[in-house]
């Protein structure tokens, strides 16, 4: 009796200890978790990201065509001006000098041509009465001869006259035109935005137009973008663009700009070029070569202002309320351009099913056909090694 109580005992630890160890090799065993996504309906951007600098879409530099002093310098930074308005005042003594030189060179000319045309009056007299003379004889032929030769050198000086005088009034007329340019006036209406001369300075225009202050017309600003080579070719004229200021960034809701791609211009930007060495020396290929982008847009409340940096994105495809996954989820098939993803059953386990895309952003992907609202696509799995791990009886 006491032999079979102690059988019955070993066979019952034996059993228990044979359950521990299958629970712990279940408990132990390696296991694989599953991140996943709901498909669900979104709207989808791919885009292009760049970085532009904001530029008046009209200005013009104001400069000095005559060297001189700056005697009366009327507007400053910031101010309106209409065109046709009084700017700049430069001393003119120099070329008021000139111009009364050339009136009196003029005049003149004119007095020596009146002069002359009174010499010309009187050879044709003379000639003609040398030819009445000739008709009766009563006079010698060298005498008809040296009358018509003084006629016709008469004539000459007086066109030799009026020659000169073209020629001084032309001269004359640029030098009335340069005493103009002693005074300058707006080419344009709009704001003073940069001056770069003052009160009493002297200006040279000897070799260059020196530039005095730039007028710009702010209601209208044109964005002037780099946009790598590796994304200018997806970057077309009339392609929708929005951007952003780096002033508005730490806003809750940054204000939006939208507008269109109005040029993309066909030579890498001015500072990949300087970057890159001259046109006949290729650039190392370690330089980073961008082209610009121009697009425009109103400025009527004037919120930006000139060399403000823009947070640029073209939209290059967009789909609204489309079936969506995230990009992690797609997995290449080995069919050109297949994409598969793995979808989560009732059971929890995946399963995989082919799909097509539509447009992409950076972190979404459109699905067009494979897929129902509602599905869970795998994201990321774990695979845990497990660990012993004591259960609770």
């Amino acid at each position: 009796m006491q032999l079979g109580g102690v059988k019955r005992w070993g066979v019952l630890a034996l059993m228990v200890v044979g359950g521990l160890g299958s629970a712990l090799w279940w408990a132990s065993r390696p296991r694989t978790e599953y991140q996943s996504a709901v498909v669900t309906r979104a709207d989808v951007e791919a885009t292009v990201t760049a970085i532009g600098i904001l530029q008046p879409r009209r200005y013009v530099d104001v400069g000095a065509q005559v060297s001189g002093q700056i005697t009366r310098l009327l507007v400053a930074p910031g101010a309106q001006v209409e065109k046709g308005a009084l700017l700049v005042e430069i001393d003119p003594s120099v070329q008021r000098a000139t111009v009364d030189a050339g009136r009196a060179s003029l005049a003149g000319l004119r007095a020596q041509l009146a002069e002359q045309q009174a010499q010309h009056r009187l050879a044709r007299q003379q000639w003609n009465r040398q030819q009445q003379m000739a008709r009766e004889a009563a006079t010698r032929e060298e005498d008809v001869q040296s009358a018509e030769a003084q006629l016709a050198g008469a004539a000459a000086r007086i066109d030799h006259l009026k020659a000169q005088i073209d020629q001084t009034q032309a001269s004359l007329k640029a030098d009335e035109a340069r005493l103009g340019y002693t005074r300058i006036y707006a080419p344009m209406a709009g704001t003073v935005v940069s001056l770069d001369a003052r009160e009493g300075q002297t200006l040279n225009a000897t070799y260059q137009t020196p530039n005095i202050l730039r007028i710009a017309d702010l209601s209208a600003m044109t964005v002037w973008t780099d946009v790598s080579e590796a994304d200018v070719r997806r970057v077309k004229d009339g392609m929708a663009v929005y951007f952003t200021t780096l002033g508005s960034a730490g806003q809750d809701k940054p204000r939006r700009w939208n507008s269109q791609v109005r040029q993309v211009l066909p030579a890498p930007s001015a500072n990949a070029a300087a970057a890159g060495g001259s046109a006949t020396v290729p650039a190392p290929v370690t330089k980073a070569v961008a082209y610009t982008v121009l697009f425009d847009v109103d400025n009527l409340d004037a919120e930006l202002m000139p060399q403000m940096t823009a947070q640029v994105v073209f939209v290059t495809a967009h789909a609204k309320q489309a079936l969506t996954i995230p990009l992690m989820a797609l997995q290449a098939t080995a069919q050109q351009d297949g994409h598969a993803v793995r979808v989560l059953g009732a059971d929890g386990k995946p399963q995989l099913k082919n799909v097509r895309t539509g447009v992409r952003s950076r972190h979404q992907v459109q699905v067009l056909e494979g897929l129902l609202e509602g599905d869970k696509v795998v994201t990321a799995e774990a695979t845990s090694e497990g660990g012993l791990r004591w259960l609770q009886w």
